[in-house]
């Protein structure tokens, strides 16, 4: 499925009545998020505080609300079941918010959810500005605009987004795709998209030390995308050789990873890369203005 959101994407909480999943569901619903309901094993029948129904397993959930879009916010040790659950039920995208799951979990999801559009685990989600935001990402920093995001840093999205929505830069779709090793979907998975979305008219990637997929982004970028104004960022380039930055997949091995060979990678594909956060809505603006 497309990483598009809109008003009409129907979504249910994995794990609704636990204290995240409650919380998260109000800043949802306060955002516009068209939430029909939520599961929890052992609790169907009862309400939210939201007023939500809850249900006992995905499959009633799905047959009562109509829903097509899955939110998780379970225990590490539950999320594959959760997604599997889902999966079964007809379900074809899911964002899994939850943190340390293990690889070899998401390794077994990955491969066998074919057609499933799956963001994370360990994001944040997404949001399609004043239209839908599926996980936590604080909707009022957004502003509805051109520029199409991808990160695999929670708050260094934030981050950004906040200083593009100050400069007047607003966004089309920002999506968060987790920081683990085994990830449902991909830098190059959002360009493709972004590629073909009439509303994207810029990119911004912000990526990490740590695997391939920058070098992968960049590649794309540079065969498919090479009309397209986009700047890029590079977190941990201070990191010690061997040392991790809160994200599993964040760590350098054998001087694989490198921040040096994604920013030449990004370089290389035309895409400038930005020394700080702060300088990207500068530099996109510059971008955009010489297209």
């Amino acid at each position: 499925m497309s990483i598009f959101l809109d008003k009409n994407s129907k979504v249910f909480v994995q794990g609704i009545t636990g204290a995240e999943g409650s919380y998260h569901t109000g800043r949802m619903l306060a955002y516009g998020t068209n939430i029909v309901g939520g599961v929890t094993p052992g609790k169907g029948g009862q309400k939210t505080e939201h007023g939500l129904p809850v249900f006992n397993t995905v499959e009633e959930c799905v047959a009562a609300t109509g829903a097509t879009h899955q939110c998780i916010f379970v225990p590490p040790a539950g999320a594959a079941d959760a997604l599997f659950e889902a999966y079964e039920a007809g379900i074809r995208f899911s964002v899994c918010i939850t943190e340390g799951v293990p690889v070899h979990d998401m390794l077994r999801v990955v491969g066998a959810t074919p057609g499933m559009r799956i963001i994370g685990p360990n994001c944040p989600g997404l949001i399609s500005p004043g239209k839908s935001s599926i996980g936590i990402m604080p909707g009022h920093i957004f502003k509805e605009g051109n520029v199409g995001l991808i990160s695999r840093s929670g708050t260094l999205t934030y981050e950004v987004v906040d200083g593009l929505t100050r400069a007047g830069l607003g966004q089309s779709t920002c999506v968060g795709i987790g920081g683990d090793p085994i990830i449902g979907t991909t830098f190059v998975d959002c360009l493709r998209e972004f590629a073909n979305d009439a509303q994207t008219k810029a990119i911004v990637i912000c990526g990490e030390i740590g695997g391939s997929d920058e070098e992968d982004a960049a590649a794309f970028v540079k065969e498919h995308l090479a009309g397209m104004p986009i700047v890029a960022f590079v977190g941990g380039r201070n990191a010690p050789p061997g040392k991790s930055l809160g994200h599993a997949g964040a760590i350098i091995s054998g001087g694989f990873g490198t921040p040096e060979s994604k920013i030449k990678a990004f370089q290389a594909a035309g895409v400038p890369v930005a020394e700080r956060p702060s300088d990207i809505p500068k530099l996109l603006a510059e971008r955009m203005a010489a297209v």
